[in-house]
């Protein structure tokens, strides 16, 4: 192709940033072809959603030897350009930068923070093309942190061998607070943007443990250099990984709470362990992307459930939390699950499919439809974790299974696997069959039998004794907006589902009293009792009866069992590294 050659240059600059604009000039040099295409990404890949980034694009314009060149728009993200008899053209377009996430660009006085995939156009066909990239930071902004390698040595001019390794090289330019370590024998630079209550030694030393845990898992860090960029907010959270980088959100207050900071921690571990699963060892369909379209894989509760399994995991191995802290998080996870009443509705296998239309688009009825894959995923690591551990006799963990993966599928074939080779590496390390876990768990809805598998560690999972006094529930829950009480959740097979209360119904009274606390309202009712709710449904007034319940809600406690044998001992030795 005659394009092969194209020579790419991107120069990044910020005229507007309290207007929340990116400036972008892309050159593209050594044309030998009629016509050229560019191409916006509509997703940004560690996040299944197609967002449309080309929505924020404006003030397009070509030109070439000081003159426009003729182009037209083809489709919501695509340009077209006549580059008949021009040698290079300049490519000038304008994006606004206005959504606080790790996902998406976010432009202000204070700093920048871009996300590629919604900044740099492609050549279609041609991802495979190398770029240079130049960032112009304003006037006072005097720093840049990517994980791209710099040109030169120059602090704000890098190279991306493809476009690939572009869209997975996030920036943030302005003043942030930035310190050097090096872990696992790679450098490692913290970006922080936005303060924060933190102490850098310390997380550094913290930092060190997880990265060097992570490392010894799976044998060897990939990365020379690595980069935390953390955005510090007054309320903050979040994660998405990358090739050479991570971008973390989080409170500036976290780091001061032992709860809060060990949560951040957890991020910073999920995170980081996607370095290998996910970014390099990953489902097929995650690699090469299609940036145009949603990339399908039932595989998320591995790539996620996973790596949400070892995060805490991690946390244990490199004693930063306590056991009795670990079996806390893992109580509270198997609290999450199996009070969601979408646990009965999805397999993980579905939500992983459906991840790009149901994940990060939820509403009202979502619990009683979806299941999580990150939590009921990392529950089912757990079960086979353990598995591994007991059949083998403690001489191997999911461990192994990830560590022959990554060697087998990354190092040695360099290509996505499919779920049926997971599992063979499964079944494989565990010594024996996992069809019942298949077959109940992964493609089923089946509870998930917690003691047999935590019976081989000598634990076991406890139902805690209910409240002393009976609490009614209604089903639904509501809160105040603009000053009146509405419906915002209906749980499925509840009384409210049952007696017909609907989202978006404004509650005025129950029997016949005005309420603005439905909590209070009930305090003197018990299971059983018939309530009448008076509501207004679009502009109607209605009166409902509806029959109080027991509150639903389970809450489980993970325990050691009285007197556990040797062999169970070891099994526990051997996964939580006592």
């Amino acid at each position: 192709m005659g394009n092969a050659n194209l020579n790419i240059h991107f120069e990044i600059s910020f005229t507007e940033p309290k207007a929340h604009y990116v400036d972008v000039t892309m050159t593209i040099r050594e044309l030998n072809t009629d016509n050229l295409e560019l191409i916006m990404p509509v997703w940004t890949p560690g996040s299944y959603l197609i967002r449309e980034f080309s929505k924020n694009i404006e003030a397009f314009k070509v030109i070439s030897e000081g003159k426009t060149v003729p182009h037209k728009k083809l489709r919501k993200n695509s340009w077209f350009i006549n580059t008949k008899n021009f040698a290079a053209v300049t490519v000038m377009y304008r994006v606004y930068a206005f959504e606080v996430s790790v996902r998406t660009s976010f432009v202000d006085a204070s700093h920048a923070f871009l996300s590629p995939a919604g900044i740099f156009l492609y050549p279609d066909g041609m991802l495979n093309l190398p770029s240079t990239i130049r960032i112009v930071p304003c006037n006072n902004w005097k720093t840049v942190s990517t994980g791209l390698e710099s040109v030169n040595n120059d602090p704000c001019f890098f190279y991306a061998p493809n476009f690939d390794t572009l869209y997975d090289s996030p920036f943030e330019v302005g003043n942030q607070h930035v310190f050097s370590f090096t872990a696992a024998g790679v450098l490692h630079e913290v970006a922080m943007y936005g303060g924060g209550m933190y102490e850098e030694e310390k997380l550094i030393t913290d930092f060190t443990r997880i990265i060097e845990e992570e490392t010894r898992i799976f044998g060897e860090n990939p990365n020379m250099h690595f980069v935390f960029i953390i955005h510090n907010f007054n309320n903050g959270g979040g994660g998405l990984e990358h090739c050479n980088s991570t971008v973390l959100g989080v409170s500036r207050t976290a780091y001061a709470a032992e709860k809060t900071y060990q949560d951040f921690l957890g991020l910073v571990s999920h995170e980081y362990f996607h370095l290998w699963n996910v970014k390099r060892l990953r489902p097929e369909a995650l690699g090469p992307f299609d940036y145009q379209q949603e990339n399908y894989t039932t595989s998320l509760w591995i790539a996620e459930g996973f790596t949400a399994y070892y995060d805490n995991l991690v946390l244990r191995r490199a004693g930063l939390i306590s056991p009795e802290n670990y079996f806390k998080l893992l109580s509270a996870d198997i609290n999450n699950l199996e009070n969601v009443p979408g646990r009965k509705i999805q397999t993980i296998t579905e939500a992983s499919f459906d991840t790009w239309i149901k994940f990060y688009r939820p509403n009202e009825n979502t619990p009683n439809t979806t299941v999580s894959y990150y939590i009921k995923g990392s529950l089912i690591a757990l079960c086979i974790d353990l598995l591994i551990i007991h059949q083998s006799n403690t001489a191997y963990s999911l461990d192994e299974v990830m560590k022959r993966m990554y060697k087998q599928f990354y190092k040695t074939e360099n290509r996505g696997y499919t779920e049926a080779e997971f599992r063979i590496a499964l079944e494989e390390v565990a010594g024996c069959t996992l069809n019942h876990i298949y077959e109940h768990y992964i493609n089923g809805v089946e509870e998930l039998d917690y003691n047999h598998y935590l019976g081989y560690a000598g634990m076991r999972l406890r139902v805690c004794p209910p409240e002393n006094k009976p609490l009614p529930t209604t089903g639904f829950t509501a809160a105040l907006t603009a000053g009146k009480l509405i419906v915002t959740q209906v749980g499925r097979d509840t009384a409210a589902w049952l007696a017909g209360i609907s989202v978006n119904d404004e509650l005025l009274a129950i029997n016949g009293n005005r309420i603005a606390d439905l909590e209070k309202a009930l305090q003197f009712q018990l299971p059983g009792d018939t309530i009448d709710i008076t509501l207004i449904r679009d502009g109607r007034l209605l009166q409902i009866p509806l029959t109080l319940e027991n509150q639903h809600k389970i809450k489980y406690q993970v325990e050691e069992i009285n007197e556990p044998s040797v062999t169970q001992i070891a099994v526990r030795n051997k996964w939580i590294n006592l």
